[in-house]
């Protein structure tokens, strides 16, 4: 029985880059390690044969495709970037393998290696517009069907270019071109606790201005002081039981005979206090 893989597999960089090159040859045009993972760069067309020779050869055996990614740089000649995230069950380890390709040159299908890829590989299509040689079934899989374009290249503009909608006088859904500038949309970067120096809809039936900021209320501060100002003083009740407690009994008053000149509180045992 197989050894269990090892929890942390980052000191497997240097002899899979080893293996790598001695079992991919000419197909293999560039490989080193960044952020602790190996990356393998191979030939476009021999993409499919250098997948397989990592799955199938021991002591690689990059048994399963967890992702296809697709990246943009519009300024490389071939600007798009074809990226298969590997996965070694049994090393515990990853590889990244890239391609490079346009918009012209197909990248061969890995649908024979792994299934899966037929879903990957559709949502590369999709979104880059990388066409891939060999996917029978090659379609857009994450956008609508008459979509216009593929929305993760870098020239693609953020509107779009036609959007859809519910017609109430067609009685379906319709595309027209977008009417929404988004480069020329107002946002508004205020604190809402100050307020903004504008009319919000609405307030010009009452024909209010804009309210000043801060808190609302319907006095101003001058008259918040007025009141308070001119406002009765308050008179003490006549002196009670209560009063006596907090000292504002005056003299003369019911209790005033009832106060002891010098108690004498002796403390009792298990009795209480004793005056």
């Amino acid at each position: 029985m197989r050894a269990p893989a090892p929890a942390w597999a980052a000191d497997l960089n240097d002899e899979t880059m080893e293996l790598a090159r001695a079992t991919l040859g000419g197909a293999l045009k560039d490989v080193f390690a960044r952020v602790g993972e190996v990356q393998l760069w191979v030939e476009r067309d021999q993409v499919a044969d250098a997948l397989r020779l990592l799955r199938d050869t021991p002591g690689l055996e990059y048994q399963q495709l967890m992702e296809i990614a697709g990246v943009d740089y519009p300024e490389r000649p071939e600007r798009f970037e074809v990226v298969y995230c590997l996965l070694s069950l049994t090393r515990n380890h990853r590889v990244h393998v890239h391609v490079t390709t346009d918009e012209d040159q197909p990248v061969p299908s890995v649908t024979g290696l792994w299934p899966v890829a037929g879903w990957l590989e559709r949502e590369v299509f999709d979104l880059f517009g990388v066409v891939f040689v060999g996917n029978r079934d090659l379609r857009r899989i994450l956008t609508d069907y008459g979509f216009s374009g593929h929305p993760l290249r870098k020239d693609f503009p953020l509107t779009g270019y036609v959007e859809m909608r519910y017609s109430e006088e067609d009685k379906r859904v319709v595309y027209q071109p977008v009417s929404l500038q988004q480069d020329f949309r107002n946002f508004d970067f205020m604190s809402p606790w100050e307020g903004g120096a504008y009319v919000l809809p609405g307030d010009e039936k009452g024909g209010a201005l804009p309210q000043a900021k801060g808190a609302y209320t319907p006095v101003t501060a001058d008259q918040v002081q007025k009141a308070g100002a001119t406002a009765a003083p308050s008179i003490a009740p006549a002196g009670t039981s209560g009063s006596y407690a907090k000292g504002t009994n005056p003299p003369g008053g019911p209790d005033s005979g009832n106060r002891p000149a010098d108690p004498a509180v002796i403390p009792s045992k298990g009795q209480g206090q004793n005056q």
